[in-house]
C-alpha cells in the first residue's frame, strides 16, 4: 500500500493523465479519455493532486486485496453448497452493518493510519465481488459445462476455459461495485487517520468550511466517475460473443 502511494506520488502528473486518456480511449472513447484528463486537471487546480493520489492508493490496495480474497471465495461458494450456506449470512451481516463499525476492529488491531483504513475498506467493499462471482459461475450454461466434461476436460480446465470466461462480464460488474464501495469508504476511513480527499472532507466538516468540503467532495466524485466508466468499459469489452 505504501509502495503504491509512493509510486503514484512520484509519477509526474502529465504521465498519469496520458495513462488515463489511453485507458479512456481503449475502453470508452478518445473523447471520454480527454474529458477524464480535464476533470483530473480540475482536481489538481484545487491543489488536491497529492491527496487524490493518496485516496487512489488506498482504493487500489483495498480493491486488489478484495479481489485476491473475494474471487476465490466466490468460486468456492459456486462449487460448494456448504460454503455458500456459511458465507451468505456472513455477507449479509457485512453489507448491513453500519460502515462506522468496521473502524473499531481496524483500530484495535492496527491502531491509526493507512493499514487500518485499508482493512476496514476491504471488509466493507468485498461482499459484491464474492456474491457476483458465485452468481456468475452458477449461471454458466450447464450444457456447456457438461459438453466440456464429455470431451475429457478436468474440473480445473472447465473452470478456467469455460466457466470463468463465460462468467467474466458479471464478475467485472462485481469488481466495479467493489471499487465504488471502496471509494465510498474513504471519507469514513479518514476518521482513523487515512490521509487523502476523505481527510479534507472531514476537516471541512469540523471547520464548517463549505468551499473546502465541496472541492474535496468534487474530487472524490470525479475519481468515482472515472473509475466507474473505465471499469464498465472493461466489463463490456469482456463479454463473450454468443
Amino acid at each position: 500500500m505504501v509502495n503504491i502511494e509512493s509510486f503514484l506520488l512520484w509519477m509526474p502528473w502529465w504521465s498519469f493523465l496520458i495513462i488515463i486518456i489511453l485507458l479512456g480511449w481503449r475502453f470508452t472513447s478518445l473523447g471520454a479519455g480527454i474529458i477524464y484528463a480535464l476533470l483530473l486537471i480540475l482536481v489538481g487546480s484545487f491543489g488536491y493532486w497529492d491527496f487524490m493520489m493518496m485516496t487512489l492508493a488506498i482504493v487500489l490496495a483495498s480493491v486488489f486485496i478484495s479481489l485476491l480474497i473475494g474471487i476465490p471465495i466466490g468460486i468456492l461458494m459456486a462449487y460448494s453448497k456448504i460454503t455458500e450456506t456459511i458465507m451468505k449470512p456472513i455477507l449479509d451481516a457485512m453489507q448491513t452493518m453500519p460502515s462506522f463499525v468496521y473502524l473499531i476492529p481496524a483500530m484495535i488491531l492496527f491502531g491509526l493510519g493507512k493499514v487500518p483504513a485499508v482493512f476496514a475498506t476491504i471488509i466493507y467493499a468485498i461482499p459484491p465481488v464474492i456474491r457476483l462471482t458465485n452468481l456468475a459461475i452458477r449461471h454458466v450454461s450447464k450444457d456447456m459445462v457438461e459438453a466440456a466434461y464429455s470431451f475429457g476436460s478436468s474440473p480445473w480446465k472447465v473452470l478456467t476455459k469455460v466457466q470463468l470466461p463465460q462468467a467474466l462480464p458479471t464478475i467485472m460488474t462485481g469488481i466495479n461495485q467493489t471499487t465504488m464501495m471502496a471509494l465510498a469508504m474513504v471519507v469514513i476511513a479518514s476518521m482513523i487517520g487515512a490521509q487523502g480527499l476523505g481527510m479534507e472532507v472531514l476537516i471541512s466538516i469540523n471547520r464548517v468550511d463549505i468551499a473546502r468540503g465541496f472541492e474535496a467532495g468534487l474530487g472524490i466524485v470525479i475519481l468515482a466517475i472515472i473509475m466507474d466508466r473505465i471499469s464498465q468499459g472493461i466489463a463490456k469489452n469482456s463479454k463473450v460473443p454468443e
